[in-house]
């Protein structure tokens, strides 16, 4: 008799026990985690569809002493077909994110990991209504998870008619968590996430925090597209899938057929070079000829770079926008950098640098990191982003520290690479640890010339101001001499300085006015 027992351990049940790996490590980070996925939820089942976001968020303690709480998230985005809501709420690794694309999430296995810990937590099942844009009903539901099969276990389930013609999806969800411990991080993400996203309105409301961020622009990002593989990322696992439902292909015909950007022309070349047959049949290929076929598909070097249509970048002027808008920034200075790619992944930089105006001076600048648009809050030490802005030389383009300056850096790609299974920093590759240099340094010089016209016009108003203080005396002694009228000898006077300066009057009382407010905001009470 064995003295061992061996048992397979569903996959529901086996992201349920590790639920620390998506971010439901505590009450606290546990709340913060479903607000963070809930939201990003909404803005991807509308902004990709070209619909402007309209999110509602609420928070409420359901019972103090058990530390129960609720969320609420309601979209106005494309909705869920009614037969699907089971299993896009009831089975992991079940979502319509299995593309070649840009994605906030990855599979849609954070929903899932919201479902399972309310319910781990709680007992209570997630509650659902949706309705599709064209949709005449209105579809809810209360599911569980049944973790030992994968499935949902519905609940309930209710139909009525979609008389007022609304579309999107209300999740509601109970769960464990710490209001108190969880409210600046959710405040900061919901803020961070306006920055990103301008064109999104987004409404949270919680036990004493409410917050409005209103639309400040109705244009949005371009949507990715979905595409191919590109050669060189993929493995054997992946190809050895690929080939199951290629079947009856020839070598050529495969390459062709299921990578991006691989033309018969390519396709010959490479298998030339490489040492295979095009006319073998794929599904024939031995295990060995399969390694072999990986090891030469990243090796070579006639691949064409992978297209960047599969990302959203957010864009310059959306990027400025959303900066000045959330942190009230006296200038800020964008840039989208060109697609470049890693390990056959496609991605781009996107950077900002935010000046003056609200953000308190410091000793080094303030980093808010981004992938595929999501505000990384945590683990931001072990972020790429914050090596290259401590490392790059801000006083080449005149920052001296303390400065009120504020760093962005976006990351989009098909395949972020995390430091961590946490998801909340971006490891340091070389190619996008180049391009984040490169944004920073694009972004910062901007800002020099920004800071060097301002330095210049300091300067023509400290003369003016000099100069001004003796118009007075010099024209009550001309006055005298001439007997020409002393207020027309000022006018004069003044007139004659602007001409010299190019600055008037009217400049050097905006700028006192400005610097008084700005001295003023400073002294007042935090």
């Amino acid at each position: 008799m064995s003295l061992y027992t061996y048992e397979a351990l569903p996959v529901a049940e086996w992201f349920r026990r590790n639920k620390e790996l998506a971010g439901f490590h505590n009450p606290t980070r546990a709340l913060y985690q479903t607000i963070r996925e809930l939201t990003e939820n909404s803005l991807d089942a509308t902004e990709t569809y070209g619909i402007l976001p309209t999110v509602y968020l609420r928070v409420k303690i359901e019972d103090e002493q058990k530390s129960w709480v609720s969320v609420y998230a309601e979209d106005n985005g494309i909705g869920i077909p009614g037969d699907e809501i089971p299993n896009v709420f009831g089975r992991v690794f079940y979502s319509s994110k299995y593309r070649i694309k840009q994605h906030r999430g990855v599979f849609g296995l954070g929903l899932k990991m919201v479902v399972l810990y309310a319910q781990s937590t709680t007992n209570k099942p997630v509650y659902v209504r949706s309705a599709t844009v064209k949709s005449d009903k209105i579809y809810e539901y209360q599911i569980m998870i049944d973790t030992n099969k994968n499935s949902p276990i519905i609940l309930d389930r209710r139909e009525y008619p979609n008389r007022q013609k609304w579309h999107g999806t209300a999740v509601k969800v109970y769960l464990e968590g710490n209001w108190l411990g969880a409210k600046k991080r959710i405040e900061e993400y919901i803020k961070r996430t306006a920055i990103i996203a301008p064109y999104a309105e987004i409404v949270f409301k919680g036990p004493d925090l409410e917050l409005w961020l209103k639309r400040r622009t109705t244009k949005l990002p371009p949507a990715p597209k979905e595409g191919l593989p590109h050669p060189k990322s993929v493995d054997v696992d992946t190809l050895k899938q690929m080939i199951q439902a290629s079947r009856g292909m020839t070598l050529l015909e495969f390459l062709t057929e299921n990578f991006d950007a691989v033309g018969e022309g390519t396709a010959k070349a490479f298998l030339e070079w490489a040492g295979f047959n095009p006319n073998a049949k794929v599904a024939g290929l031995t295990p060995e000829e399969l390694v072999r076929l990986v090891e030469k598909m990243k090796q070579y070097e006639g691949w064409r770079r992978p297209r960047a249509d599969w990302l959203s970048p957010v864009g310059a002027e959306l990027l400025e926008i959303g900066a000045k808008a959330i942190l009230g920034a006296e200038a800020v200075f964008a840039v989208t950098r060109r697609p470049e790619s890693y390990g056959g992944h496609p991605f781009i930089v996107e950077a900002a640098v935010a000046w003056g105006g609200q953000i308190p001076p410091s000793d080094k600048p303030i980093l808010l990191r981004y992938a595929n648009k999501i505000p990384l809050l945590y683990d931001e030490g072990a972020d790429v982003a914050r090596k290259v802005v401590d490392e790059f030389h801000w006083d080449n383009y005149k920052v001296k520290f303390p400065a009120p300056l504020a760093v962005i850096i976006h990351v989009c790609s098909t395949k972020i690479p995390y430091a961590s299974a946490g998801k909340e920093a971006i490891a340091e590759v070389p190619e996008i640890e180049k391009e984040m240099r490169l944004a920073l340094r694009d972004a910062a010089k901007k800002l020099r010339l920004y800071l060097s016209r301002k330095e210049r016009e300091q300067e023509l108003l400290n003369k003016y101001i000099s100069l001004a203080k003796y118009v007075d005396e010099v024209a009550h002694n001309f006055s005298i001499i001439t007997g020409v009228d002393k207020g027309r000898l000022v006018d004069s006077l003044y007139k004659l300085i602007e001409k010299k300066l190019g600055v008037t009057v009217e400049d050097v009382i905006k700028h006192a006015t400005a610097v008084t407010a700005q001295a003023e905001e400073l002294a007042a009470p935090q």
